[in-house]
Formats: C-alpha cells, structure tokens, sequence
C-alpha cells in the first residue's frame, strides 16, 4: 500500500504546474456548506501570495430554502490573477459544486471544457430529484462538455476527520474546508493563514479546530496524491503588479464605513448612524456598530423613518448623520430626507441597491434607484448624488459625501449595490493623517446671526449647535424665511427660496473634478459611459477592444448630481455614447435631459452583474454592424 502512495506522489510531483495569467473559480453548494466561509479564506491567502483579486458572494434570496433546492444555492466567486484584476470574472474555470443543486444552478455559467469537481456522496437519488434533474448528470452525459473530477468528498471529510470526537453532522460541516484545501493544493496556495484563521475562530472548541485543520489537509493531500485526470494539473499564477504599500482584502461595505468615519475625522465630527437592517444594506450597520472607540455612535431604530429622523436630529445637534437602506427603505425615508433638504443640514444616505421592485430579489444586484436618488422626493428637493464604482472606491467616495455635505450644508445620497457591498478586493490603505482636512467650523458668534443668511461662496447657511448663547432658532419643514428663518407662506419667499437651494446644489458642480477618460482619446467613435459597479467590466471590455484595434473609449461617472461641467462637451466629442447599466436606462435618460443627447442603452437586469463579454459583443456589433 505504502509504495502505491509513493509511485502517486512521484506522478504528481512530475506533472509540471500549468502556469495561466488569471483565473475564475467558483464555489457553489447548499446556503449551509460553508461556501462563503471558504470563499473568503481562500480571497485570504490568494492575496497574502500577492495576486490581485475580485469576488463576488452570490447569495441565495431564501433565508432558509430547503435543503437541496436549487433555491437555497450560495456561490462564491473568484477572479485573481497576475494582472490587475477589475471584475468578478466572466465564466468561470472551475467551477465547485457540493450538491446536485448547486451543479443545476451553476453548470450553465461554467466554461465549456472547463473543470468541474463534484461531490459525488451528495449524488443520491433523493438529492438528484430534490434540485430538478430528471436523472443523475453524472451519469447521463450532462457534463462531458466539461473536465470533471468527481470526489466522495463527504466520505472523504468523514475519514480526515475520524477520532476526533464529532458528530457526523458536525463532521460533514467541514467539508467546505477539505474542498479548501484541495482548491489549495491546486492553486499553490499556503494553508498556515487559514490553519492560524480556524485556531482562533474556534479557540473555545479546540475539536473542532484540530477537525478542520485535519480536512484542510487531507484536501491537499488528495491532490498532491490522488490519480487526477491527465488534463488537470496544478497551476501557477504569478503575483501581480501592483503599487508598493500596505494592502489589504476589503469589502465595499467595509470600505464605505471607514471613508464615514474617517470623513467624520477630517471635518472634527463625531457620526452618528441611524438605520435600520435590510438586505444588502445591514453589514454597514454592523461594522459602525463595532468603531465606538473612533466617535461612532449607532442606533438600530424601530423603523426607516425614524432612522433617518434620528440621523437629521444628530446633525442637528453637531454631529454628521449618516442613515443607510436598500430602495424599499429608501423610499420609505424620502419624506424625512426632504425636511433635511428644507432645514438645509447635512445627512449621508447609504443606499445599497437591490433587485426590486418592492420586495423584488433582495440578494440580488441592481443599479435601478438611480430614478429615486436624483428625483424622488415630493417638491423640488435636489440633493448630491455620488456612486462608488468598486469596493475600495467606497472609501474615498464616503469621504467625498461627508465633505460635500458638511460644506454645502445638504444631504448627499450616496448609491451602492449588493454586488459592490458584498464583493471585496486588494485596498492600499491610506495614511489618514495625509489626506486633506475639511474641518467643520461651527456658527458661534451671535452678532448679526440669521439662520439662512448664506455664505456667498457655498450658498450654505450657518451650522449652530443647539445651546448656542444668542443663537436660537427655528428649524422644522414649513417653509421659513430666507433670513430669519421665521415661518413664511410669502409666494415671492418661497420661489426665492426653491431657487437659492437649487443654486447651491448647482454651484457644488465648480467644485468636483472635471470628468475625464478613464480610457481612450477624449474625441473618437464610441464612448461607453458608465457608474457605479458597472467600471470593471466596462473598463475590461473597452480595454480588450481597444488592442483588438477599436476606437472606443470609456468615461465613468461617480458626481451624478450635480454632472462635472465638462461632461456635455466631452460626451459631444463622439460620435455615438452606448451607456452600461444595471437598469432600463435611468442615467440615459439623465444625460438625454440635460444634453439633449443621443445617448444609447446596454441595460441589463437580471440581477447578476456584466460580463466583460457582453459589454465586448455590445462594441463590436457598433463597428461591424
């Protein structure tokens, strides 16, 4: 027996590493595999070997679905590379599925000769009809488009961990992590950082620590050992590129709370969240909640609209209020985001969008509040929009909004989405202390104080706290005076009024970046415009076509209300603006209206983000076509 495993080993250690430029892997099982768990581990180590990354956690709409349905499927996937990596990955290489549900629901997605490894202990006849399948596909020919590698990878797991005092259901829980190891031992990839990882997770259970460990390993070891099929090897992806510095793995929501608070820091506030859960919005509640010790204060409250309202009432009070939501919740505060706009005070709204309408798929991605942002809210209430395009892009996005708003004295509607909050990749983290301070300089003297006498360069009344000596006064959403801020029904003081908080919103315009080309020539054939989380397939694609000889260009928003000043001149420079976004066309219609523009949709809203290719295909059919 002993020598058998030797000749194996020798095989496998003659069989050279395939050595690729970048890959997508994807992990799909039952929502209780641990699929997430194990995704996030390997992002981990992927970025400690020194590879640029994007991820992207494909959730199940269900809270609970019943086991083995196609309905309770969790994904995660992968693309890293020794290249700068922008996306999630079109198809993916590899793809891993746990159960027969998961293989139904991913298979389609997988690249035709692509590898798939299954496990074959959770292909029984129950588990086969339970996800849809009229027979077992892997018996029917269903995957011989594709390299397969079928593993008892539940028997496997049974036997790594054997003796070490677990149930079997206990047992079968770390099977996700034996699946880790092999993905490991495929990738090159070093296990200490996830061993250290389940030492400290489960410190208080050290069986189930050694347990994990153990099918960490034997999963490696099966591929170092195992008779794998001769057109599947090992691989070798070289580190990336990338800007020296201190780096780190970040989810957009992660990277959206530090830029609050370290926007709080900048302007010398204290925030103050008030929100209330929903998906894919309450991770930002959850990470504010833990930075006490920087000046945070949270309130989970019973309801949106007292969320909101309790937001307005810290910034009332000197702080920065900051409220987040997904689009129903949103909806649900426009009244209150209204009264901010008329008692001209600072508020950040977080709004991470999610298929819809109403309810609609709350797991699911979506860029369709766009509509809501720039005009939803009764009367002519403008506020600033600002998109992140990327989750590390949240950081100085978040910043930006707590600048804007605490220097024009107005809410900024701050727009992300469940594929940016949920996804993450490489971040250089900043030296805050370097990063340019804006600090907030409260109203103090009370000589010749009126609260809408505005600054003649903002348009911003002044900030008093409540407390102030001399400089008591009214705030509420009557319509006030344009100095003294008394109460006013005066027809001539309300169109004043209406049009001088226009005016501050407008002026906000001179003092953003100008829009430039993030790639491409500023004149040319074709630009494709996008924001949000639509830049890196954008940004892929436009790259891909412009070595395949295209004259394309790409030009990304993230000042969506006010536009930069230069962005109708630009657009007018090309022949033909082909816009990509996660919708039915909303920022067309935006840019239509105000540069009486052509401009042309990509939409897409199947609650999935863009492939590079489709955006490819979308270019190519305007040259050749």
């Amino acid at each position: 027996m002993s020598s058998t495993i030797a000749q194996l080993e020798t095989r496998k250690l003659e069989k050279s590493r395939e050595e690729l430029e970048a890959v997508v892997v994807r992990f799909a099982g039952d929502s209780g595999d641990g699929i997430q768990l194990a995704g996030g581990q390997f992002s981990v180590t992927t970025a400690l070997a020194g590879n640029d990354l994007a991820t992207f956690p494909d959730f199940p709409a269900e809270i609970r679905a019943p086991t083995g349905t196609t309905y309770g499927v969790s994904a995660f996937q992968i693309h890293f590379g020794a290249r700068a990596i922008k996306t999630s990955g079109d198809s993916p290489d590899v793809l891993v599925a746990m159960n027969p549900a998961a293989l139904k629901v991913e298979l389609g997605s997988l690249k035709k000769g692509g590898v798939v490894i299954v496990d074959t202990g959770a292909f029984n006849v129950r588990n086969v009809r339970k996800a849809g399948y009229e027979s077992n596909p892997l018996e029917d020919g269903t995957l011989e488009p594709y390299r397969r590698i079928d593993i008892d990878i539940s028997h496997m797991t049974l036997e790594a961990v054997k003796g070490l005092g677990l149930s079997q259901k206990e047992a079968l829980r770390c099977k996700n992590i034996w699946t880790l190891g092999l993905a490991y031992w495929m990738y090159g990839r070093d296990r200490r950082t996830t061993t250290e990882w389940l030492e400290r997770k489960f410190a208080k259970r050290p069986e189930l620590a050694a347990a994990n460990i153990a099918a960490l390993n034997a999963g490696h070891a099966f591929g170092e050992t195992a008779e794998m099929p001769d057109d599947v090897t090992g691989y070798v992806i070289e580190p990336a590129e990338i800007a020296p510095g201190l780096y780190r793995t970040v989810t957009g929501s992660e990277a959206l709370a530090w830029g609050l608070v370290v926007g709080a820091h900048l302007a010398d506030l204290k925030l103050v969240l008030g929100s209330y859960p929903i998906t894919p919005a309450s991770p930002l509640l959850h990470i504010l909640s833990t930075l006490q010790s920087y000046g945070v204060v949270t309130l989970q409250a019973e309801d949106e609209i007292a969320a909101v309202c309790s937001a307005i009432g810290a910034s009332y009070a000197g702080a920065i209020g900051v409220t987040s939501s997904s689009g129903p919740g949103v909806a649900l505060k426009s009244e209150a985001i209204g009264l901010a706009v008329a008692v001209e005070i600072p508020l950040i709204v977080v709004n991470t969008q999610r298929a819809g309408p109403s309810t609609g798929m709350p797991t699911k991605t979506e860029q369709s509040d766009l509509y809501q942002a720039v005009f939803g809210r009764n009367a002519d209430t403008p506020v600033v929009v600002i998109a992140a395009r990327s989750p590390s892009d949240g950081f100085d996005t978040a910043v930006e909004a707590v600048r804007i708003a605490t220097r024009y004295m107005t809410p900024v509607i701050l727009p992300s989405d469940g594929y940016i909050a949920n996804a993450a990749q490489p971040w250089i983290m900043p030296d805050v202390e370097k990063l340019g301070r804006f600090p907030v300089r409260f109203r103090t003297d009370p000589e010749g104080f009126q609260p809408y006498l505005r600054d003649p360069e903002t348009l911003a009344r002044p900030w008093a706290i409540p407390g102030t000596p001399g400089l008591e006064h009214r705030i509420g959403g009557l319509e006030k005076d344009y100095d003294s801020g008394h109460i006013s029904y005066d027809p001539d003081n309300h169109r004043r009024m209406t049009e001088a908080r226009a005016a501050k919103i407008a002026r906000i315009a001179d003092d953003i970046p100008l829009q430039s080309i993030e790639e491409g020539h500023e004149r040319g054939e074709l630009a494709v415009v996008g924001w949000g989380s639509t830049y890196g397939p954008i940004s892929r694609a436009v790259s891909n076509m412009r070595i395949d000889g295209y004259d394309a260009a790409h030009i990304h928003i993230r000042h969506i209300w006010p536009l930069p000043p230069n962005l109708g001149e630009l657009l007018a420079g090309f022949g033909r603006v082909l816009v990509a976004e996660m919708n039915t066309g909303q920022l067309v219609t935006l840019l239509r209206s105000e540069y009486l523009l052509p401009a042309e949709k990509l939409n897409k809203v199947s609650g999935q983000p863009f492939k590079i290719e489709e955006i490819e295909t979308a270019i190519r059919e305007y040259f050749e076509g």
